[in-house]
């Protein structure tokens, strides 16, 4: 699997999105992408309780630990790649958690305009805005 670019929305090099719990397509902290990556793991996301409600709510449970896969489960405040589809869909719902642009790929633009990710973004220093 080649990898797309490290290109972040705003056209600079991809900032690491979390590694505790380390996320990403490839599992790398990043939220790297790839044409096998058919959900687009693009948008780097903090995770709110909201959010997580609604994410389960429409059958992506990821506040559920799953030893098995390694996934922790997440909590508030965590990071996270989402699929950019579901963060549209949480942003029309508006339930949306804040994104950190720097570590979102340029690959989430085919899905979710700049602006809606500019509406949610965290300040540089990574507080909501």
């Amino acid at each position: 699997m080649d990898k797309d670019p490290d290109l972040n929305v705003l056209g600079a090099a991809l900032a690491p999105c979390s590694t505790d719990p380390m996320t990403g397509f490839f599992r790398d902290g990043h939220c790297s992408t790839c044409a096998a990556d058919t959900g687009s793991h693009t948008v780097c996301a903090v995770m709110t309780a909201e959010f997580l409600a609604f994410s389960k709510y429409v059958g992506n449970d990821l506040s559920t630990p799953m030893p098995q896969f390694r996934f922790p489960g997440l909590k508030p405040g965590d990071h996270w790649c989402l699929c950019a589809g579901r963060f549209l869909q949480a942003h029309d719902e508006g339930c949306a958690p804040r994104v950190n642009l720097a570590a979102t790929h340029a690959r989430a633009l085919e899905i979710v305009p700049l602006n809606v990710l500019e509406t949610h973004a965290l300040d540089p220093d990574g507080d909501a805005t």
